[in-house]
């Protein structure tokens, strides 16, 4: 990418903030070219950061959208860019924070389940076991569609972070839609064993 001169520095700090200031007088076109024309810089701040590729996408969002929450404090007597700068860096502090944790918790490891031992020996449950299948099968037909998708991609992917690349979806957005999809399941079961 070309290095950006000190010119085209003050012509697109001039631009964002009028864009900025039309869009806090309601102009919405304004405001549309004044997120779109942010993302690149958002990107590359994320990416010199050390924000991993996957997770870039994510840092644009929540950076964009702390914009929006906080477009009625821009003060136009300060450089737009730096406050966009500011919302940015701590957008991305935030997300490498949150990555962190979730490389904390989250380990691929699927022969693990394969070699686990079955300590639970126990014949009744397994007498037991055709018709439970059968009552979660009846629960899982009792999901949404959607929540049935969710639950089949949860269950057949690695980790959230590889279903929600294959769905095209952010992992939070997909966890939330897991834990939906888990819930309703639980009240079926329930009801199912109350009647």
């Amino acid at each position: 990418m070309p290095a950006i001169h000190s010119n085209q520095c003050r012509e697109i700090e001039r631009r964002w903030s009028a864009w900025m200031l039309a869009a806090q007088a309601g102009d919405r076109a304004a405001y549309d070219a004044l997120l779109r024309s942010c993302i690149p810089l958002i990107k590359r701040m994320a990416r010199r950061q050390g924000v991993r590729s996957h997770s870039v996408d994510d840092v644009v969002q929540d950076t964009l959208l702390a914009l929006h929450r906080a477009r009625h404090g821009y003060d136009p007597s300060r450089s737009f860019t730096g406050w966009l700068i500011t919302i940015a860096q701590r957008r991305v502090i935030d997300g490498l924070r949150r990555s962190g944790r979730i490389r904390a918790r989250e380990i691929h490891a699927p022969l693990a389940y394969e070699s686990h031992p079955d300590t639970n020996g126990d014949p009744a449950a397994e007498a037991n076991e055709p018709e439970r299948m059968a009552r979660l099968g009846a629960a899982l037909r009792g999901l949404s569609a959607g929540q049935r998708r969710t639950v089949d991609l949860v269950l057949r992917s690695r980790s959230f972070a590889c279903a929600a690349a294959s769905a095209g979806r952010r992992p939070g957005s997909l966890r939330v839609s897991w834990h939906r999809a888990l819930v309703a399941l639980w009240a079926q079961m329930i009801g199912s064993d109350a009647s």
